[in-house]
């Protein structure tokens, strides 16, 4: 099988998104397009998963024929389809999946669960040409460190409570913005200088945000500035993931490091982490802007390299999982 392509459907969250992907091997291969919508929560809330699934129920018909027709093929055209199957929102995962198996049975199509973080990590690979790099995933629903070893993305440190993103998130309700919140929360940090002391919390090669959020609410509630909180928050946090992920990168003596997920896309996080790898002499590689965040390509990638290492479901038997730890799930298609 020279080259496959492979719709690939998100849902696990805020964003719908579509993808047509056409790949050869782990670095080889073209995106052939990318269409998303996301939901936009009222303003000063979260994302409510009824909510966001009913946003994605009425846009992925547009937003699926949107990307065949960017990828300038019709549906008979591709190999496999491939959905996100968790982690994840129950509702919008449903949404995908269902939409998938729909789509697999009527058209005789192989399909293919794939696993969200799975899809940050891969679809990293492939744009930024690194084989097995220690990964830093930072994203509303990941704060991990990983690398390859034996058939799986082993786990060298994570959260234990919330994520960088729900840290972000909930600290921008908080202020009275609406999630993702991690653009204004940077655009805030960027205007201060003023470090205020912050609970600083790592176990071992693990971190916790909690302490360093309820921290911030108190001293939102005592009137300090909004710009100095948020420039404190920013620094304190990103400066234990830079402490774990240093660690992981002089433990497993690799010379290559990546960094995806949605919050990836932080200016400030990218310099520390810069600096971090001249130190060690890394080559480190941040996922482009434009996918750093959940997007259909993310899934089209996992899909078809599952389906090139001989990996497909029957619709039967296609699930979705709500909680899908990274070092549950078998890699078929890396030796």
């Amino acid at each position: 099988m020279e080259e496959v392509k492979c719709l690939g459907i998100e849902s696990t969250a805020h964003t719908f998104s579509s993808s047509v992907v056409s790949l050869r091997n782990l670095t080889e291969g073209k995106i052939l397009s990318n269409v998303k919508a996301v939901y936009n929560p009222p303003r000063g809330s979260g994302i409510h998963p009824s909510e966001a699934s009913r946003h994605h129920t009425k846009v992925a018909s547009d937003i699926i024929l949107s990307s065949l027709k960017e990828a300038k093929l019709i549906i008979k055209d591709l190999d496999v389809i491939a959905y996100s199957a968790g982690p994840g929102l129950g509702p919008c995962l449903r949404v995908g999946a269902t939409i998938a198996r729909v789509l697999s049975s009527y058209y005789n199509i192989p399909l293919v669960p794939v696993n969200h973080a799975i899809g940050h990590i891969e679809l990293g690979c492939f744009l930024t040409k690194l084989i097995e790099p220690v990964v830093l995933l930072i994203s509303g629903g990941h704060t991990l460190i990983t690398t390859y070893k034996d058939k799986r993305w082993r786990i060298f440190g994570e959260t234990l409570d919330l994520t960088i993103g729900q840290l972000v998130d909930q600290l921008g309700r908080e202020l009275g913005y609406s999630s993702p919140a991690g653009p204004i929360i940077e655009k805030l940090a960027s205007n201060s200088k003023n470090y205020l002391l912050m609970p600083y919390t790592i176990k071992g090669n693990d971190v916790s945000f909690s302490g360093l959020l309820t921290y911030a609410k108190k001293l939102l509630s005592k009137g300090y500035k909004v710009e100095d909180i948020c420039y404190s928050v920013q620094e304190t946090a990103f400066a234990m993931l830079c402490e774990t992920f240093e660690r992981a990168i002089a433990f497993c003596e690799k010379e290559e490091a990546m960094v995806v997920g949605g919050v990836a896309a932080n200016k400030r996080l990218a310099f520390m982490l810069n600096s971090l790898a001249d130190r060690y002499g890394v080559n480190l590689k941040v996922v482009p802007f434009e996918y750093s965040g959940d997007c259909g390509a993310q899934i089209a990638v996992v899909g078809a390299l599952a389906f090139k290492a001989g990996f497909s479901v029957s619709v039967e038997k296609s699930l979705v999982k709500r909680s899908w730890r990274i070092d549950q799930v078998d890699i078929y298609w890396r030796s």
